[in-house]
């Protein structure tokens, strides 16, 4: 606050009434956080059920599910696409969500993380998905992620997706047939998540794989290739699945070694096997990135000799050249006495010197490799 700056000029907002828990962090004045826009008629609850002994109940309105999961011992699992600020502060009102963990799940562009809120848990997760292409060019866009954070409490989990992909409804389906699973309470559907994040991961990275094993052949080939701006775009795209995968191995760590209220000990092993499977492809992308900066680095390297051969050949030639040039020079000077200006073969002896240093001088640098 400045000097001149009174409490009554501060917008009402800064002062919450007592009581009253604001409902986002306080910002720097500055340009707004772009809101997330679904398509037109999309609603934001994709899905609500509420589980019970790991069997689904009658179908049951969003605003009654929790007081309907509590009642009857079970947990409601409620699936969000791109809520707004308004919509998801709604929800958090009733479900007693926390103000910060509200804020990163309306804005996403979050990095995995996993952070503990009373008896609460708020996971964030990157997505990815490998997008097809005929051919791998400079603009290629070979990897897209997305954001999928988990909400888990006592009674509920809250699911908020971002991004066109990672849809959640064939994954519902899967975990409705495993009732061993669900009876385990909210944390297994947090671990479905997480698992189906992972095997996504799997998938993306096997196919930049083939990406790369292309990019290395066409390195390597006979003929002469320009990849370097392709291999510059696949690294760029890598370095997106590497930030989606490489810090998500601390969240899984936490929830497979560590006591977590609302994850059961009977769930360690589960996360414990999930974050294998993400250290396996953190592995995997790690090394796909080595190996693409050592292909950069051969093409590099490529591309320097190629030029190099060129100007040996251009020097080549060039001294070839030169000796015609030379001699024609020296003859071309106007004076009355010079060898053999006035005798009768010396221009056909000058074409034969030339002609003889020429062929030397070709067979000499066509034996030392520069033509």
């Amino acid at each position: 606050m400045t000097g001149t700056e009174t409490p009554a000029d501060r917008s009402p907002a800064a002062f919450p009434p007592p009581g009253m828990v604001p409902t986002l962090r306080p910002r720097p004045v500055g340009a707004p956080k772009s809101t997330p826009a679904r398509r037109a008629g999309q609603d934001v609850v994709v899905d609500c059920a509420v589980y019970v002994d790991g069997r689904r109940q009658a179908p049951v309105a969003a605003e009654d599910a929790l007081e309907k999961a509590i009642a009857q011992g079970g947990f409601v699992w409620l699936g969000l696409y791109e809520p707004t600020e308004e919509e998801l502060t709604a929800i958090s009102d009733r479900y007693g969500l926390h103000p910060l963990a509200v804020e990163d799940a309306v804005y996403a562009h979050q990095r995995p993380k996993l952070e503990h809120y009373d008896e609460a848990v708020f996971m964030v997760l990157k997505t990815a998905r490998y997008v097809e292409h005929e051919q791998l060019t400079a603009t290629s866009e070979v990897v897209d992620t997305g954001e999928v954070m988990v909400f888990l409490g006592p009674n509920y989990v809250i699911t908020v997706r971002h991004g066109e992909h990672t849809g959640l409804t064939d994954l519902r389906a899967r975990l409705e047939e495993q009732r061993d699973l669900l009876c385990l309470g909210p944390s297994a559907v947090l671990y479905a998540v997480a698992d189906l994040v992972v095997d996504r991961f799997v998938e993306v990275a096997g196919a930049v794989t083939e990406d790369v094993d292309e990019l290395e052949t066409s390195v390597f080939s006979p003929g002469r290739t320009d990849d370097i701006g392709r291999l510059y775009q696949l690294k760029r795209e890598l370095m997106s699945l590497r930030k989606a995968v490489s810090p998500l191995e601390a969240p899984l760590q936490k929830l497979a070694e560590r006591q977590v209220d609302v994850v059961p000990d009977a769930m360690r092993s589960y996360f414990r096997d999930v974050q294998d499977h993400a250290i396996r492809v953190r592995d995997q992308v790690s090394g796909l990135d080595e190996l693409l900066s050592s292909i950069l680095q051969a093409s590099l390297a490529r591309t320097t000799l190629a030029d190099n051969e060129d100007m040996r050949k251009i020097s080549a030639y060039a001294g070839i050249i030169a000796v015609p040039t030379a001699i024609a020079g020296i003859y071309g000077m106007n004076f009355r006495y010079m060898p053999e200006l006035e005798w009768r073969y010396g221009y056909p002896l000058v074409l034969a010197v030339v002609v003889i240093v020429c062929v030397l001088l070709y067979r000499s640098f066509k034996r030392n490799g520069w033509l």
